[in-house]
């Protein structure tokens, strides 16, 4: 299996399994560096996230112009240009709504806080973007970009989030502790106690094995998936 149909199946498979955690819905999705190549893989703009199969994934030049695959690219393709430009370490974007995600961005004073240990990716800091329109132009994306900066998380004032990281599949694991965090502080905050997030040093102590903790999340919630019939049994042999 070529680099490329191995991404593309990749993004079908973790964004039918964020469907199914609650994290993409009808919207959003996830976006990867093509290896060797200037040119990225993104879903097309209209097929189900539910259903997305690695026909439905399409070639986008730097510029979001599709130069592969059938269909029109999402609406926001250049949230996605626009940050993989800024961010050459980076491989893999997603971007989404989850409801408390937007929350955190219409409370004042209110920091979504590191209150998980496996958040900790995120210490650096989640900074809250304030243009909460659908990011279509390329300055647009070049604002957001910047307010993302060297951080792992955005937050969209009124709109949803942008996470970024290494592989796909660091990406679906990291949006799995990102929505864990969520649920954290939003506990918290009902139970109308006052936040304690974890403290610098508790961060810089934490030792997780970052490779090894991807490998076995991936492994589980494919093989969960799997079973359940969310994604065909013939694309396990590719996705371990």
């Amino acid at each position: 299996m070529s680099d490329k149909a191995r991404l593309a199946q990749e993004i079908a498979t973790a964004t039918r399994l964020l469907v199914q955690e609650e994290i993409i819905d009808y919207s959003g999705h996830i976006s990867s560096r093509i290896p060797g190549s200037p040119n990225i893989l993104i879903q097309t703009a209209t097929h189900s996230r539910a259903e997305l199969a690695p026909d439905h994934i399409l070639v986008v030049d730097p510029a979001g112009n599709v130069v592969g695959g059938e269909g029109k690219a999402p609406l926001e393709v250049v949230l996605h240009t626009e940050i993989l430009r800024a961010r050459p370490e980076v491989n893999a974007v997603l971007h989404s709504h989850p409801e408390k995600a937007i929350a955190f961005t219409m409370m004042k004073d209110t920091p979504l806080a590191i209150m998980r240990a496996r958040a900790f990716v995120f210490a650096s800091g989640i900074p809250i973007h304030p243009d909460p329109r659908l990011i279509r132009r390329v300055e647009q994306g070049r604002e957001l970009a910047s307010t993302l900066g060297r951080h792992n998380a955005a937050l969209i004032r009124a709109h949803g989030i942008v996470l970024v990281a290494e592989s796909i599949p660091a990406l679906f694991v990291d949006a799995i502790h990102f929505r864990e965090n969520l649920d954290i502080n939003m506990m918290v905050l009902q139970a109308g106690r006052e936040p304690d997030p974890l403290t610098e040093d508790e961060i810089a102590a934490i030792d997780s094995p970052r490779e090894f903790h991807i490998d076995k999340l991936w492994n589980y919630y494919i093989r969960r998936a799997v079973a359940s019939g969310l994604i065909p049994p013939e694309w396990k042999s590719s996705l371990s």
